[in-house]
């Protein structure tokens, strides 16, 4: 997180500091050439802000350097007033002034993919930003190469015609909108979903959706994914065939949900949740990205949900053990199908020469409270990992670079990983290969033991039936494991790494706890028989997509009941 606000604060910083350079040097200094140089340094500096804060607001940075240019360019013609150069003022500046305002309006219009649809104004008005940053530099270079005004008056033209036919057509959706809907509702209604995966969460979170998605075509209905945050909609679409849409209000969502719809999936306890909660003619169902003992897995928030979804019965004992009182009927154990591809190991093996360890540190969290991170004490478990002659799969938590401090140890971490492949040929897994050409189940079916933060990698591993190690993070010393019943299955890094040898010994040579981890991995993860493990969960899903039954009409013509008398 603080190394996304050092990256935001910085191209701020070089975007306003370019800008006011630029235009100070070509109108107090004779260096004309030097001013227009810079002012494409600033507009580099600004595209550069818009990919790290989209909603960036330039319009003084880019009136400063829209007049540097204009002022740059009247001195190379050197020819007095010129009419097509005032024109081309003008026409810059009511593109500066115009530009932020479409482009924000065209961000309220619902998008979507995989679907026959083309709607292409609200994507052009995202672009109209960059568009008028690269007709500024257009200017820039004619202006450096004493080119004629008017070919600068004919660029900006063309971006001020792009810019009129997305207003006016904004104007139409917003004063005349289409009778029946607009195109994207149009193609929902015939598309005819019978539910929906409802995703909110911040950048990088699109795992929790991708883990679902096989299962959701697997139900066999037609469906649609609906995004509040703009910048999942292309690496969801992606990922599945069926429509992807993004709806930026509550207006758009209104358009999205089609009478069709029976249900609603979730697969986290993001704040706008309560957007799509609010549609009462739904079955709301929780699935949550992953299970373990972590304190976000016994959110009071899953009370809001009709139907939560869990991996085991244990995922019902944490919510009675954190104090949380949900209704029994609201529970339904579907194991975790997610699971379904990873390799069982009946018999325990031990005293491997050459072990593969899995190590999958968690993020820091958002609050101190759901810190389980390891990584500041990783070094001392690699090395003595190393000097077992184990290989290493390094597969850290997608967040784990939004901290510069977690970001500067794995770093240390794959240098170590690094210089013992060099040395060794030991064939060591780390950043790329380890968490994006390999899927977490194939990480797993590679591993003999896994070593891992308290997170819901541990409960999938739990299905492998191999031995795994939970570090302690905490301060809760004896009672770690009361808070952490999974770990009592495990053996339990202290956080000093005074036990390192200890627990890789039981790791990787004895592991006494191998029977005890068939009792856990009932209780975690369903005692459901592994040739049709996922099918609990897809028929759970079905049975909330049924028709809700009504009692037939009466003979003699006498009201009927309302289901609840």
């Amino acid at each position: 997180m603080r190394g996304d606000l050092v990256r935001k604060l910085l191209a701020r910083v070089l975007t306003t500091g370019l800008a006011v350079l630029a235009f100070l040097v070509v109108a107090l200094t004779g260096a004309t050439g030097w001013g227009l140089t810079v002012a494409v340094a600033a507009l580099a500096a600004a595209a550069w802000e818009r990919r790290v804060r989209p909603t960036a607001d330039g319009l003084a940075e880019s009136v400063l350097v829209a007049a540097g240019i204009l002022v740059g360019y009247a001195r190379r013609l050197d020819a007095g007033f010129d009419p097509a150069l005032a024109a081309t003022a003008l026409v810059l500046l009511g593109l500066v002034l115009l530009v932020g305002p479409l482009r924000d309006a065209g961000a309220l219009e619902i998008r979507a993919a995989n679907l026959p649809v083309r709607s292409w104004t609200p994507m052009v008005a995202a672009r109209l930003g960059d568009a008028l940053l690269v007709l500024l530099a257009l200017v820039a270079l004619a202006a450096g190469l004493a080119l004629p005004a008017w070919v600068a008056l004919v660029a900006a033209l063309l971006v001020g015609a792009g810019c009129g036919a997305v207003g006016l057509d904004l104007a139409r959706r917003r004063f005349r909108p289409p009778a029946g809907g607009g195109p994207v509702g149009r193609a929902l209604r015939r598309h005819q979903p019978e539910f929906l995966l409802y995703f909110s969460a911040p950048p990088g979170s699109e795992y929790q959706v991708t883990m679902w998605l096989p299962y959701l075509e697997r139900i066999g209905r037609p469906f649609l994914v609906l995004l509040r945050e703009p910048e999942f909609l292309p690496t969801v679409a992606a990922a599945t065939s069926a429509p992807v849409v993004f709806c930026p209000t509550l207006k758009t969502m209104d358009e999205a949900l089609v009478p069709s719809l029976r249900a609603a999936f979730y697969v986290n306890h993001g704040a706008k949740n309560s957007h799509c909660i609010r549609f009462a003619q739904l079955t709301h169902v929780q699935l949550h990205h992953g299970d373990s003992d972590k304190a976000p897995s016994a959110n009071p928030v899953s009370a809001i949900f009709d139907k939560i979804f869990v991996a085991g019965p244990a995922a019902i004992e944490r919510y009675a053990r954190a104090g949380v009182e949900i209704p029994a009927e609201k529970f339904v154990v579907v194991g975790r199908p997610q699971v379904e591809a990873i390799e069982v190991r009946r018999e325990p093996v031990t005293g491997l020469a050459h072990p593969t360890v899995l190590y999958t540190p968690t993020w820091t969290g958002h609050h101190a409270d759901a810190d389980y991170c390891s990584l500041p004490v990783a070094e001392t478990l690699i090395r003595r990992l190393l000097d077992r002659g184990a290989t290493v799969i390094l597969r850290a938590h997608p967040y784990t670079t939004q901290n510069p401090a977690s970001a500067r140890q794995l770093a240390r971490l794959t240098e170590l990983l690094a210089a013992d492949r060099a040395r060794t040929g030991r064939a060591h897994l780390w950043g790329a290969a380890a968490a994006r050409e390999l899927t977490l189940t194939e990480c797993v079916n590679r591993a003999d033991a896994l070593v891992s933060d308290v997170s819901g990698v541990i409960s999938d591993w739990l299905y492998s039936g191999k031995p795994y190690a939970v570090t302690d993070m905490g301060v809760d010393g004896d009672d770690f494991v009361a808070r952490f019943p999974l770990a009592g299955s495990g053996y339990v890094l202290r956080r000093d790494m005074s036990n390192v040898d200890e627990v890789l010994t039981g790791l990787l040579d004895t592991d006494p706890k191998a029977a005890a981890r068939w009792a856990t991995r009932a209780r975690y993860l369903g005692d459901f028989p592994a040739e049709s493990y996922a099918e609990v969960f897809l028929d759970a899903a079905r049975r909330q997509l049924a028709p809700v039954p009504t009692a037939p009409a009466p003979r003699d013509g006498s009201p009927v009941p309302s289901p609840a008398a």
